[in-house]
């Protein structure tokens, strides 16, 4: 079948992770769309804190990623300076007993040898960093490579500097594909958009679009609230949690798991985390879920009792079950691209995710290997952790 091709690319979600993939692919020579049946930044990345972290993976894949995204971030930043509020805060996770330290510092070694760079800071020495944190902490470890940016602007900036046709408010209701399963474009409700390339960069929904496409994704929605405190002058200094965070980061539970992660920003009001449970797209207010974000937070910054928690809103991260995501072409679906499935990390890997796809995209070899990323894994897991 032959059909005019309207673009080169089609990118669906309007996210920081399909801004991402509409820069790098415009920059790389080709003609991108990108559709999002709502806003710019309207579903998971306008409710996110804006991590741009490493401190929180293991060796492996993600960490790799998270390292080429960091380098591209301070790029992007170069750049765009405070079009984004890129602010290269730093992380700081702490441990409140001396076996806690123990496991911290020895999961710290593992990043350095992977190329992360993690300080190790006795608890005498936490006050220099974090004067207003809780005394008695064992310690903790310093990351400088940790950063932040405001998510929700960086999407809408990148997008619209990228040269990308924006279609916000234009829902795909279809993957277009010929007689032998090529991809050659999408359906919305304003009309067909012909290309030989659609990216999924649909989050949470990434799964909904790839079965237009007639493909399994099982991506989940992992529920997480953040608590908005009153403007204050800048008191926490760095990104600051606890060090369970990250076995709740790799936790497979349903059910409600919190651990604190508290920030400062350039706007004045303290962000508050974080919260993860899966519970569909149910958006309730979770009291529960909000205690424990303020019992945390005290915890680490005493001072913070005495402070007016705003508002509280919720987000829905894009889950996978072996937690990465999916990224690069998909075999079963030809001209089908994924980019989605990072969970609370797609801020801080949107970049490398975008790199990476412009380079498929383009025939060019990946800076990192794939294979991990592949999105058709999940053929013969016998399952989809529902």
């Amino acid at each position: 079948m032959t059909k005019r091709l309207t673009c080169d690319v089609v990118v669906v979600g309007a996210g920081m992770v399909g801004a991402a993939c509409a820069w790098y692919a415009v920059r790389a020579g080709l003609d991108v769309r990108l559709v999002d049946r709502g806003p710019v930044s309207g579903g998971t990345t306008g409710a996110g804190e804006g991590n741009l972290l490493v401190s929180d993976k293991e060796p492996g894949p993600e960490l790799e990623l998270a390292l080429l995204s960091a380098r591209l971030w301070a790029e992007l930043a170069r750049e765009h300076g405070a079009a984004i509020e890129y602010e290269p805060k730093g992380g700081l996770v702490v441990a409140s007993t001396a076996p806690a330290l123990d496991a911290l510092r020895d999961f710290a070694a593992g990043q350095r040898d992977a190329g992360v760079t993690a300080v190790p800071v006795d608890g005498g020495r936490l006050a220099e960093l974090e004067p207003r944190l809780a005394p008695g902490m064992a310690g903790g470890v310093h990351y400088p490579q940790d950063a932040q940016v405001m998510p929700a602007l960086a999407a809408a900036h990148l997008a619209r500097a990228s040269g990308a046709a924006l279609h916000p408010g234009q829902a795909v209701t279809g993957v277009l594909r010929t007689a032998d399963g090529t991809v050659y474009g999408v359906r919305t409700d304003r009309g067909e958009i012909h290309a030989p390339a659609v990216v999924n960069a649909a989050g949470t929904w990434g799964g909904d679009l790839a079965a237009l496409a007639g493909v399994r994704l099982p991506v989940l929605p992992r529920r997480g609230f953040v608590l908005v405190t009153e403007p204050l002058p800048r008191m926490v200094r760095h990104k600051v949690y606890a060090a369970d965070y990250v076995a709740d980061v790799a936790s497979d539970s349903a059910a409600l798991r919190s651990s604190p992660v508290v920030e400062g920003t350039a706007a004045g009001p303290v962000l508050i985390g974080a919260t993860r449970e899966r519970v569909g797209f149910d958006r309730s207010l979770s009291l529960d879920a909000v205690r424990a974000l303020a019992a945390g937070a005290v915890g680490l910054f005493p001072f913070l009792e005495r402070v007016r928690a705003l508002r509280t809103y919720a987000g829905f991260r894009p889950y996978l079950p072996d937690h990465l995501p999916a990224i690069g072409p998909d075999p079963r679906a030809p001209g089908l691209f994924h980019a989605c499935g990072h969970e609370g990390a797609g801020i801080g890997l949107a970049p490398g995710t975008g790199r990476l796809i412009a380079q498929a995209l383009t025939g060019k070899a990946p800076e990192l290997d794939l294979t991990p990323f592949r999105p058709e894994r999940f053929d013969t897991d016998g399952g989809d952790a529902r």
